[in-house]
């Protein structure tokens, strides 16, 4: 499905920059990756604009873990196209990965990416400016070719002053029947040990005080084969661990953050290994789609509800107020009142500071698409509503059996209108600090990007008031 069209290095066009938009729907992989998209346009002279402004080219990189979001990707491409009737058009991500040609057929289309591909797109926008192609231009590899790691170059700044994201790894190989993000990513591969810790040191001297690993499904780092010997790693080390450990050797005041961990692959052995570790936060965001056996069996999981009820109480055991987020999917083809209820009774029984809910959504290629017994779409929309309500309940009930309790905020911002500041407790609870509460001398602003200890005293908003101690 590639096109193999000669791609110059030429950078000036017509002698000047080109001001470029970007739009990003999905993950924080796909966050992460515009990021250094804009630093590639950037290293070519480019100007980064806003997404609502004039520009010559839109770049939009796509979302298609449900239907929803190739619908919102769909609206967007033709409404950057609105902005520019005369832009360049770029799609890019999983949704021009799985659907090239449903997306190529959408007028505003220009160009399209694969997955794989992101890291040409400082050169085709640059062609296609030159000489304008008559067709839309497709740069997509089959499923089979995704298998070599797309280094996409040191990252140096982020939206965020505070928090960075760097990506490990990508590639899924569990096939949970209801999930086309395989297909859309490919195979699993893991980036090199140095380059990661090259990145990361590069943000620590910048200034940010969390680093946080991502990928598709980070669990899965270094777990492919030749990994370990291409990489000059201990024997005794394996997976996430080997970039933590690595971490944990550098110079700074930071802490690290897991973006995902899946239940899938790691099981209590691991989890207690990483534990250990002090830079690490004791926050980890565990998967489980489901609590009933039997729906998890059909999702392709390779867990139960009483592994998964293990990890949490060994994080537990560790740190009586560990932070848990996690997924959940209602409406998964053949679930029952019963299997549904499972489902509430886990939110429950683990007291999760946040629930992430999803309702099922049907992806052709999946073998969730071919089962007998999808739910209708009423019913869908009463267990969605009746889970987001348990699972506020339980963020609620997690925050109170929090208070009175001490714990290390990462501020980030000053909230003007209520005169606070605000940030992440390491137990990922979200903190607001009266600023009426300061010393004299010192202001909210010079708070800012610090880590600061603090007395968790009364439910506030989506978090905790907090007392600076």
């Amino acid at each position: 499905m590639s096109n193999n069209k000669e791609i110059t290095n030429e950078i000036q066009i017509d002698g000047r920059k080109m001001k470029i938009a970007f739009h990003t729907l999905g993950c924080k992989v796909n966050q992460y990756e515009t990021e250094a998209l804009k630093e590639k346009f950037k290293s070519h002279n480019h100007e980064i604009v806003n997404e609502n402004d004039f520009a010559d080219a839109y770049i939009i990189n796509t979302c298609t873990v449900t239907s929803l979001a190739d619908r919102k990707s769909r609206q967007y491409i033709r409404r950057m196209k609105k902005i520019n009737p005369d832009s360049i058009v770029a799609v890019t991500g999983c949704y021009a990965q799985v659907s090239p040609e449903e997306v190529g057929a959408i007028e505003a289309v220009d160009i399209v990416t694969g997955t794989n591909q992101k890291n040409r797109l400082v050169e085709l926008v640059e062609n296609y400016k030159k000489t304008p192609y008559a067709d839309t231009e497709k740069y997509v590899d089959e499923y089979e070719q995704l298998c070599e790691y797309e280094e996409t170059g040191i990252i140096t700044s982020m939206e965020s002053r505070t928090r960075a994201y760097i990506k490990v790894q990508e590639g899924c190989n569990r096939f949970c029947s209801y999930c086309v993000i395989p297909y859309a990513r490919g195979h699993v591969r893991s980036r090199a040990v140095a380059d990661v810790i090259k990145e990361a040191e590069s943000l620590i001297q910048r200034g940010f005080k969390e680093i946080i690993l991502t990928g598709i499904n980070t669990a899965l780092y270094g777990t492919e084969e030749g990994f370990n010997k291409k990489n000059v790693i201990s024997d005794n080390l394996w997976g996430i661990e080997i970039i933590i450990n690595e971490l944990e050797k550098l110079d700074g005041n930071f802490r690290i953050r897991l973006s995902s961990l899946e239940p899938t692959v790691i099981n209590v052995d691991y989890v207690e290994r990483l534990l250990k570790y002090k830079k690490l936060c004791p926050h980890l965001h565990l998967s489980i789609q489901s609590g009933s056996n039997k729906i998890l069996k059909d999702m392709n999981r390779h867990y139960d509800r009483e592994e998964y009820l293990d990890i949490v109480r060994t994080l537990r055991g560790f740190d009586a107020g560990y932070g848990i987020t996690t997924d959940l999917i209602v409406g998964f083809p053949g679930e029952t009142e019963e299997d549904f209820k499972d489902s509430l009774d886990i939110v429950e029984q683990v007291g999760f500071c946040k629930v992430h809910a999803f309702k099922y959504s049907k992806r052709e290629g999946t073998k969730a698409a071919l089962m007998k017994g999808h739910v209708a779409p009423e019913v869908k929309n009463r267990r969605i509503e009746e889970l987001i309500s348990v699972g506020n309940k339980a963020s609620e009930k997690f925050f109170e059996n929090n208070l009175n309790t001490y714990r290390t905020v990462l501020i980030e911002e000053y909230l003007e209108d209520i005169n606070c500041l605000t940030g992440y407790t390491e137990n990922y609870i979200k903190a607001y600090i009266k600023c009426d509460d300061l010393d004299s001398g010192f202001s909210g602003e010079s708070l800012l990007n610090t880590f600061t200890k603090v007395n968790l005293t009364n439910p506030y908003k989506d978090g905790v008031m907090c007392q600076l101690i």
